[in-house]
């Protein structure tokens, strides 16, 4: 007699509000024990994954590439789309910017922070960092964000909001 195969089941992880797609994939994939490539293998998607991870959306994702994903992290294909750049928007993939009074109030990578036209942050009237604010080093993708602080410095991401210039 034969055992039918189980699927994998994985630890939930729900999006933040605003935040990016980069940042989730990476929440999710270290609450699952899991690299770029593996959850790409599990997807059917393959390096699609590790790009989007980098903000490379160029060609953007579709709507089977993301139907695929949400199968897997279990979070609705509409959610995954929020988590992207709306339509007419352009992307700046580097450097990767923050708020740190945002990130003080949800640590999270919001996809605002990486639009093309956006330099400071319309809520606390700041200017967007692009590196730690004592190193000087620029800030990881949002994936590899594993305790929310400079990976050379240790100085914690809502802490530089202190130095941030006011706009």
């Amino acid at each position: 007699m034969e055992i039918p195969a189980e699927e994998p089941r994985f630890f939930q992880v729900e999006p933040l509000e605003g935040e990016s797609l980069s940042h989730f994939l990476g929440r999710f994939r270290r609450e699952n024990y899991l690299t770029a490539t593996q959850l790409g293998k599990l997807t059917g998607i393959g390096a699609v994954i590790s790009r989007w991870e980098k903000f490379y959306l160029n060609p953007f994702p579709t709507q089977q590439e993301l139907g695929a994903l949400a199968a897997v992290v279990e979070v609705k294909v509409e959610r995954l789309i929020e988590m992207l750049q709306p339509l007419g928007v352009t992307m700046k993939p580097r450097p990767i910017r923050l708020c740190g009074a945002c990130y003080a109030e949800v640590p999270c990578h919001r996809i605002e922070w990486q639009f093309k036209e956006k330099m400071k942050c319309d809520r606390h009237q700041l200017r967007l960092l692009t590196k730690c604010t004592n190193c000087e080093t620029s800030f990881p993708i949002p994936a590899d964000w594993v305790q929310g602080e400079c990976p050379h410095y240790f100085l914690p991401f809502a802490t530089m909001a202190k130095r941030q210039k006011r706009c």
